[in-house]
């Protein structure tokens, strides 16, 4: 279950990287250069890491579907005294759904296993002033979680108008239209815009979805009013996943394994972790990401066939 509605056309890996690219002047900075090792999967560089930080979308599944043997993986991961963190963007979901979502894939996360963008975003809405939000999000996942007196953008241009600042948390019930009334109300009245999921996109049964931050950037590029940032890779989320990690634990003991290398490798790295790229699932779907790599200079620690 992705957080987009629509799903991308064309070729496209070669696209959405292609964006990627265009806005790195709003993504954070390589922290260290690396040169990456292939693997055949998590097992392999397990004896390296005591903390496995896992994307879900690419890693842990592909939709609605869990990847073949991950969960055998997870689980065997743990018997060997690892520590497993998901770490996900996908902030247009409630923590009881993701929660339960994960269950009903095959995974046993708790309660403080699972570190999201829509968690960031709310931790972070603590240091704003109280007001009225217009909020890009889905009503049928209910007000749980949302802050008091925000509202639900949807067609009525008047709610963009009355809002005092726009929280971004998923894309399921956006659309063109409701994005032309977002960009000409900031136009006409810039205000704040505070994005929980980054994501350009994110890997569906169908292809790749348009994610919170393929419209943010447009935005930005349409308004000027620039986005700030809570998910991967921007260290709000990594912030809050520090406060999960066991005590005494080195960085170069974390490993942020994911399929994406603008906000998995990119995020792991500027953190301070380590980082795995999954080659076989998710953004490059069993392609080559040596041509990406070295045209963006994002480079993983690891390179892995599987997760």
């Amino acid at each position: 279950m992705s957080t987009g509605a629509a799903i991308l056309k064309g070729a496209d890996t070669s696209i959405a990287f292609a964006e990627y690219e265009s806005v790195r002047h709003r993504l954070p900075a390589m922290r260290r250069q690396t040169e990456f090792v292939r693997a055949e999967n998590l097992d392999a560089i397990a004896d390296q890491f005591d903390v496995f930080l896992l994307d879900a979308f690419g890693v842990l599944n592909i939709g609605e579907t869990a990847i073949p043997g991950v969960v055998d993986r997870v689980n065997g991961l743990r018997q060997r005294g690892k520590q497993v963190l998901v770490v996900t963007n996908a902030a247009g979901y409630p923590s009881s759904v993701l929660y339960e979502r994960y269950t009903r894939l095959g995974y046993s996360f708790g309660p403080g296993e699972v570190v999201s963008s829509r968690m960031a975003l709310l931790k972070g809405l603590q240091s704003y002033p109280h007001r009225k939000w217009g909020m890009v999000a889905a009503p049928k996942f209910g007000r749980e979680e949302l802050p008091d007196g925000a509202i639900f953008l949807e067609d009525d241009p008047q709610a963009y108008a009355e809002a005092e600042g726009f929280l971004m948390f998923g894309a399921s019930a956006w659309s063109e239209a409701r994005q032309a009334l977002l960009e000409q109300t900031l136009k006409h009245n810039p205000r704040q815009l505070l994005v929980g999921n980054p994501d350009l996109v994110a890997p569906t049964e169908a292809g790749l979805s348009l994610e919170p931050g393929h419209y943010a950037h447009r935005l930005a590029s349409a308004t000027g009013v620039e986005p700030v940032f809570f998910g991967k890779p921007f260290p709000a989320v990594f912030d809050m996943v520090r406060k999960h990690i066991r005590a005494g634990v080195p960085d170069e003991r974390v490993v942020m394994v994911g399929d994406t290398l603008h906000t998995d490798i990119l995020g792991g790295n500027a953190a301070g972790f380590r980082s795995a790229l999954i080659q076989g699932f998710g953004f490059f779907d069993g392609g080559d990401p040596e041509a990406a790599i070295e045209s963006s200079g994002i480079t993983p620690d690891f390179i892995l066939e599987r997760p």
